[in-house]
């Protein structure tokens, strides 16, 4: 372009040019700002579904552990037929207790926090509490449920009552409960391992 005494002039970028050739304007359109925006609303709602996802399994932990804590200490009749003459069923009860507390506060704190939206801790310390806590607590509960199961196969050989069938169902509980805890420390592992930092 010339100016009125005849030199050349180059024209200025317009605002609308960015440094890349790319115009501003588009991009909102795929491929600019809005995939963005949709990658930040899909981890939303990938983070949704495993929230959802962990609460239910740590609900399924729940029953099965106050199932196997009732059952287990309810297992009382008498003649060398009560579970505390057993030390392998006293650690199923001890066990089935800690889980059904650990995994009823936990099942508490997401309730309130899916209600509410309101989170008292950061989510880095919740990550890895969720991760270590799970890991133990189904670490545990497949320690008691195995040990007394040799137990239970012994006693049945003798004979079979409904001592041994309240046993065994007591123990199929803590596997139940063992299951999922597994399954939601592999989701706590998953939500740590991803965690951001910003």
């Amino acid at each position: 372009m010339a100016d009125h005494d005849g030199h050349v002039v180059e024209k200025e970028p317009t605002p609308a040019t960015t440094a890349s050739g790319g115009d501003v304007e588009n991009q909102g359109q795929p491929g600019g700002g809005g995939a963005g925006i949709s990658n930040i609303l899909r981890r939303w709602k990938r983070e949704d579904l495993l929230k959802k996802g962990s609460l239910a399994l740590r609900g399924i932990a729940l029953v099965c552990s106050l199932l196997a804590f009732i059952i287990m200490a309810s297992n009382k009749h008498g003649d060398g037929r009560n579970f505390d003459d057993y030390e392998p069923y006293r650690y199923v009860l001890a066990i089935a207790i800690l889980s059904t507390l650990y995994t009823g506060l936990q099942v508490f704190r997401q309730v309130h926090e899916l209600s509410s939206a309101a989170q008292y801790f950061s989510r880095q310390n919740l990550a890895m509490v969720d991760f270590i806590g799970d890991q133990l607590i189904a670490y545990l509960v497949i320690s008691a449920a195995s040990s007394a199961v040799p137990l239970t196969n012994s006693l049945r050989e003798g004979a079979d009552n409904i001592f041994t069938d309240s046993s065994a169902s007591a123990i199929s509980m803590a596997f139940l409960a063992f299951f999922a805890l597994a399954i939601s420390a592999i989701i706590s592992g998953y939500k740590l391992a991803n965690q951001t930092y910003i």
